[in-house]
């Protein structure tokens, strides 16, 4: 900074390339490294619970997706994408003079970073716009598919989201070339900041050191053993095969062109992404009937990607010296697969299996594959007229046909079109709408309504009518008469919801599928077994004795257990307070479980019910007990301040999967007290390990050393993260008995709602219901 300052009057001073407020030189800003998590990398970052809150977004909470959606002339939106699509502008021209192929690509790269370990990823908050998936090398030139469609979306506005016009967009891709779509639901709501929390891997690129911007390009320490060994295994909860991309190495891993092992990575990856082998084929074999891949310009001449551009490139990335066009680089490999690129057909399949095909390199030096017959279709290029080529086909194409299991898919494909046809529409429906949860939540005249789709986690419709506040009274007494004890309704109750995760809005109690496998065989839940079957009797006889088509389910009732057990628990502490009850919940059945996709729910550490899975402790792991305690706090949409209250009172009611004393900080156990949070902050008890790993702790009076309570990793970080333990203050105090309840209460509906999208629209930040 440089400035000359000249006054006349009796405080005139002259400074020469120094700033006014001394010093000469300015190191840093508001947000500049290195910051906390550069001096305390092993720091629990509780701060990441409260991304994409209500102070980033424009909105407002009052904002109603659903109602501004349904304002839009759904068919008149659809004709202007389809108008654009066979447009073409200047500074970057559409192949074949059709932007389907580009659309189409830009929309699956948004939905398949989706992974079943933990439901993140997906299309469903438009995160391709922010890094670091903006960024990614897999998704080059994705920022020009979105800028393109800048007019569009301003031209709808608020009314929709970046998110539904990217998945919506590649529908009409598909619709305008030919292939008849299942479907599609709106309803994605746009996230408004960058996740800096995602676990994507724990490969770090120096981006200062990089030669070019494909040694983003990496897979060393994701995966266990080598490809082919029966070890080989992908690091979870990740899907991807390298860090910064999408799937998997076209050329196969590491570039090796080898067909079989990129299909052993394919089978990883896309399992991972709850794919089948039959919609993997689908997928891949349905994807590559459009366009082209483009690789005309090596790597290395390629520019940095958007969140590393100059300024004034305004948020686009992967600068071209060469330009667009004919010149495109994107992921190397250069060609197209099918004599017409912008026409659904069974091309690719049928020259896939009639040619040979051997391996040549892209002008961009990738490796890739041209069929040995000289007399093979060729494609024409997609910019200059009348200029054909070769075929391409990548690595992880050709593994399509060496992998025993994916041939026979790909031959029952070849040999029935329509039977192709629908497998990929219904695989892609399954891709762009995974992450979108239960149907309540889908808008727009193109929902599907469907019930035989076992990856929406369907759910029969009611067919009775519901309870009302007398009906809720005589149930409340029907449960307490059963001798349920307050500590295992409230266990059982918290089980049933807590296994929600907003990632991909999965799990819940609405179903009831704590009484189903695989759940209720499930170790964490063994507990509840005989609080269902208790209530499975008062669901019996209040149902069969009633005429007036009043019913309940088995779902409600274990939530309404849980009401039950929290008032009786804040009335024992002298306080009465109601806990909101919204009945509604159905039962589903086991036919319309997927046992496979509903254990990867099934918790290997669980904070809340003091949990680890017994081969927690055999694991090779790199995060603590805690660690994945926030990261569920996370998956259940909680706040700093709402994980400690709900923890404190699921100690205090002794909600521990196993009913043992471990963060049991309490004499009273059973009843609603701050006892928690005055017994960890207390300045007269210390803790010391009760085990060489340091999981589980002891508490023992400071003056005599002997012990008074036990405790694990997952109590104990209430007391030693700063963040939490001033929360746990706030509870602690001679003024927080009764907060504590009114906040416990309110936690406790919200995670008994979270599910509950048949009644809670689509704002973001609407109160649940009461």
């Amino acid at each position: 900074m440089s400035e000359t300052i000249d006054k006349t009057d009796t405080t005139t001073f002259r400074m020469e390339g120094k700033c006014p407020f001394g010093g000469d030189r300015i190191g840093g800003a508001f947000g500049d490294r290195p910051a906390l998590e550069n001096w305390y990398p092993h720091r629990l970052r509780i701060e990441l619970l409260h991304q994409n809150g209500l102070a980033a977004d424009p909105l407002g909470p009052d904002f109603d997706y659903a109602a501004e959606f349904a304002k839009i002339d759904f068919a008149a939106l659809k004709r202007d994408i389809k108008q654009f699509l066979t447009s073409s502008v200047e500074w970057w021209p559409s192949d074949y003079g059709n932007y389907g192929p580009q659309m189409i690509r830009m929309a699956w790269h948004s939905a398949g970073t989706y992974r079943i370990a933990d439901g993140r990823g997906g299309a469903g908050t438009g995160m391709q716009r922010f890094a670091p998936i903006s960024s990614w090398w897999d998704n080059g030139n994705t920022d020009k598919s979105r800028r393109l469609l800048q007019p569009i979306k301003h031209k709808y506005g608020n009314a929709l989201s970046w998110a539904d016009l990217m998945v919506l967009t590649g529908n009409c891709a598909l619709e305008i070339m030919g292939l008849p779509t299942y479907g599609f639901a709106a309803g994605r709501l746009d996230a408004w900041e960058a996740d800096n929390a995602t676990y994507w891997g724990p490969e770090v690129v120096d981006m200062g050191t990089v030669s070019s911007f494909d040694d983003m390009v990496n897979r060393d320490k994701r995966w266990r053993g080598k490809n082919g060994e029966p070890e080989y295994d992908l690091e979870n909860p990740l899907a991807a095969s390298h860090q910064a991309l999408i799937y998997v190495n076209p050329e196969g891993p590491y570039a090796s062109g080898d067909p079989l092992a990129s299909a052993r990575d394919i089978r990883i990856t896309f399992t991972r992404m709850a794919m089948n082998d039959e919609e993997t084929v689908a997928l891949i074999a349905g994807g590559h009937a459009f366009g082209k891949s483009h690789g005309m310009v090596p790597a290395k001449e390629i520019g940095p990607p958007p969140e590393m551009a100059p300024m004034e490139a305004m948020g686009l990335g992967w600068h071209n010296p060469k330009g667009a066009g004919k010149d495109t680089m994107t992921n190397g490999i250069e060609g197209s697969w099918t004599p017409d690129p912008t026409q659904w057909d069974n091309a690719y399949l049928e020259n896939l299996f009639k040619f040979e095909w051997e391996q040549t390199k892209s002008p961009a030096g990738a490796l890739q594959w041209t069929p040995k017959d000289p007399g093979a279709p060729k494609t024409p290029d997609a910019h200059v007229a009348g200029q054909m080529h070769p075929l391409m086909m990548m690595t992880s194409d050709i593994a399509l046909k060496v992998d025993p299991d994916y041939r026979k898919v790909c031959e029952k494909f070849l040999n029935d079109f329509d039977a192709f046809t629908q497998a990929f529409s219904k695989a892609w429906y399954k891709l762009t709408h995974r992450d979108m949860g239960p149907k309540h939540r889908y808008l727009g005249p193109e929902v599907v309504i469907e019930d035989g789709l076992l990856w929406q986690d369907p759910l029969p419709e009611r067919d009775y009518a519901l309870v009302g506040k007398a009906e809720i009274a005589a149930l409340k007494q029907a449960i307490a008469a059963t001798g349920l004890s307050v500590s295992d309704l409230a266990f059982t109750a918290f089980s049933a919801a807590s296994t929600y995760r907003d990632s991909d809005k999965r799990g819940g109690a609405n179903g009831g599928r704590l009484a189903l496998a695989p759940q209720k065989d499930w170790a964490v839940n063994r507990r509840a077994a005989p609080v269902v079957e208790a209530l499975r009797g008062v669901m019996a006889t209040f149902n069969d004795g009633r005429g007036d088509g009043k019913k309940i389910s088995l779902a409600d009732l274990i939530v309404l257990g849980g009401c039950v057990a929290v008032e009786k628990a804040a009335r024992d502490a002298g306080i009465e307070t109601p806990v909101p009850f919204t009945p509604g919940r159905v039962d589903t059945t086991q036919d319309l479980t997927d046992l496979e996709m509903f254990d990867w729910l099934k918790p290997v550490v669980d904070g809340f019910r003091n949990y680890a899975d017994d081969s927690f402790g055999q694991m090779t792991r790199s995060v603590s007990p805690e660690e994945l305690f926030l990261d569920k706090a996370n998956l259940m949409t909680l706040t700093a301040p709402e994980w400690t209250v709900l923890t404190g009172g699921l100690r205090a009611l002794n909600a521990n999967h196993d009913g043992s004393n471990r963060g049991v900080l309490t004499d009273r156990v059973g009843v609603l007290t701050n006892d928690f949070f005055r017994n960890l902050t207390d300045t007269d008890l210390i803790w010391e390990k009760a085990d060489a790993d340091g999981m589980t702790f002891a508490l023992k009076d400071r003056a005599t050393g002997q012990a008074k309570f036990a405790a694990t990793r997952s109590d104990l970080v209430f007391g030693s993260n700063a963040q939490l333990r001033s929360i746990a203050d706030a509870y602690a105090g001679s003024d927080g008995q009764r907060r504590f309840v009114a906040d416990f209460v309110r936690a406790w509906d919200k995670v008994m709602m979270l599910d509950r999208f048949d009644v809670k629209g689509h704002k973001r930040y609407a109160p649940m219901a009461a």
